[in-house]
């Protein structure tokens, strides 16, 4: 027949997923959790629309090495799903689970099914790595991804242990049905500008839009595609112009992390939906990292995995006070104990030997720059497309000398990875710095400003931002930027350089020999001219050191 002949040529997929028409919502989180694992995945949401539905579904039934069959009560009714199981059975490649208890008819009833009655979510239930178990052993797979509910925690670089998150259908508030393709439109864009973000777990936008008009709550959403977080939205167009509202959720905690809105013209469809979703992407991350290091810092010590002590470590690391990076990096290595290659806490890692050579805190600055740069390296080996692995290791190995024009084509590629990554933004700016492009940081750490306003990083981007206004000659904005970025993290110590600079500069004398006598007193034993590297164009650096001298006497 033309199903087999056709099916001769048909996509090898991996898994084949038969379901009935009620638990739509099951199969879209089932693929999703599969397709993170990195399994080609079909199932009937992707019939094409110019050939016979029934030989399309054949083809990849066929084909598939493995079949997951969700039972239902309807699905046990449903001649589609029975016949689809038949096939299976007879080809061995069979894996059955049942979400509410059902029974499979005969004959499947004599091959085991995994029973998830009473699991809100078949993917966050400890049972479902019974499911991946019975599917690894039917592809032969050395690994596949469990997910966050088993017992044992999985490795950090295990896709399923990061936060994880959906971005729920929009609601359109517009009274006009053909609004409807712009609501669905900004969901898309967002979870893809979210996708990029290599630190969250973000389900498919299939896997959303299968709830639309559902009218579950926020966290029904949540149990349904098994995840911790979800962004709702909805949008409000009138005489041109639209309203979009946005609300970040974290369903375990039952509480809203973030919200805002965002009011624009409707004269480029598109071109809004680009800005909302970068614009959204940029504080998510930070918005959800906060969350995230609450939880770590809640959980018992004792059952704490290599992800949670990396939480833990980037807690400690974020005052860059000395004691509190030491422990950092304690946490550090017992999260590298755990995984080895928890790309994250290797890039912090880094981090963290870098602040000691730079501080100069330690006896041992040859190891602390050693360790750091072995660190960096590794990090960037292990997790080459994650943009913020990439600019964290970047901002350690340029602190440790390394070759500055390499870093540059590494934190570029850090921003084209991930446009919305504040963190890779303020990298490329403090590496223009160096550079001695204090124009182009300028812009940088600014973009990084706009999208990430909240996070315990926009001290250090604000640092940035006044040495860039120090070489502009902006010697008022330089103060009013460094006295609240070291207001808010004292342990930014080059903060009181760029003060003390930029206040003799405007001949407050007073005030730069204040500042030059806090830079000596949180940094006993320092030279304010080892500081003067991050005026990277040799003359700015001259400015700076002939005026903060002048002072000095």
């Amino acid at each position: 027949m033309a199903g087999d002949a056709a099916g001769a040529m048909a996509p090898a997929d991996d898994i084949f997923i038969s379901y009935a028409r009620p638990t739509v919502a099951v199969a879209h989180a089932v693929s999703a959790a599969l397709q993170a694992a990195g399994h080609r995945v079909w199932f009937d949401d992707a019939l094409p629309a110019h050939r016979p539905f029934a030989d399309v579904i054949e083809e990849r039934l066929r084909a598939a090495r493995v079949v997951v069959v969700i039972w239902s009560a309807a699905a046990a009714k449903s001649h589609w799903v029975r016949a689809e199981a038949d096939v299976a059975l007879k080809a061995g490649t069979l894996v059955q689970l049942s979400v509410d208890g059902t029974i499979p008819p005969m004959p499947f009833n004599q091959v085991h099914c995994v029973d998830f009655a009473g699991h809100a979510s078949v993917v966050a239930a400890p049972a479902w790595a019974r499911v991946t178990a019975s599917i690894q052993s039917l592809l032969g797979r050395a690994e596949l991804a469990a997910t966050p509910a088993v017992t044992a925690p999985p490795p950090a670089s295990d896709v399923t242990e990061k936060p994880s998150i959906a971005v729920l259908p929009f609601a359109n508030l517009s009274g006009n049905p053909e609004q409807d393709y712009f609501a669905d439109g900004m969901v898309e864009e967002i979870a893809t500008a979210l996708s990029r973000i290599k630190s969250l777990f973000v389900i498919s936008g299939n896997s959303s839009r299968a709830l639309k008009g559902s009218n579950i709550t926020p966290g029904e959403a949540a149990t349904t595609l098994g995840v911790r977080y979800v962004l709702e939205g909805s949008v409000r167009a009138a005489g041109g112009r639209v309203r979009i509202a946005l609300g970040l959720i974290d369903t375990n905690a039952g509480a809203r992390i973030w919200s805002d809105r965002f009011d624009d013209t409707m004269e480029d469809v598109f071109a809004l939906q680009d800005r909302v979703a970068l614009a959204v992407a940029g504080v998510i991350e930070p918005a959800v990292q906060i969350a995230e290091m609450a939880r770590a810092l809640k959980r018992p010590t004792q059952s704490l995995g290599s992800y949670d002590l990396y939480l833990r470590a980037l807690h400690q690391y974020q005052s860059l006070a000395p004691d509190d990076v030491r422990q950092a990096l304690l946490l550090v290595d017992q999260a590298l104990a755990i995984d080895p290659r928890n790309a994250a806490a290797l890039a912090l890692g880094a981090d963290c030997h870098a602040q000691a050579v730079v501080v100069r805190w330690g006896s041992d600055l040859a190891a602390h720059r050693r360790d750091g740069l072995a660190m960096a390296r590794r990090a960037m080996q292990v997790a080459p497309d994650d943009p913020e692995v990439l600019a964290r290791a970047v901002a350690a190995l340029w602190q440790l000398g390394d070759n500055l024009k390499t870093l540059i084509a590494h934190v570029d590629r850090a921003t084209t990875l991930n446009p919305g990554s504040a963190l890779a933004w303020a990298t490329s700016g403090w590496i223009r710095l160096i550079f001695g492009d204090p124009a182009r940081a300028v812009s940088e750490f600014r973009t990084a400003m706009r999208l990430d306003p909240i996070s315990s990083e926009r001290p250090a981007q604000q640092t940035g931002l006044a040495i860039g206004q120090f070489c502009d000659g902006q010697f008022d904005d330089a103060i009013a930027l460094a006295s609240e970025a070291v207001q808010r993290k004292p342990g930014l110590q080059v903060n009181h350089v760029v003060l003390a600079a930029s206040h003799a500069m405007l001949g407050q004398d007073a005030d730069a020999r204040a500042a030059l006598a806090a830079f000596a007193a949180g940094h006993p034993g320092g030279n304010f001219r080892d500081w003067l590297s991050v005026f990277g164009n040799p003359e700015h650096r001259a400015i700076a050191l002939a005026a903060i001298e002048r002072i000095a006497g």
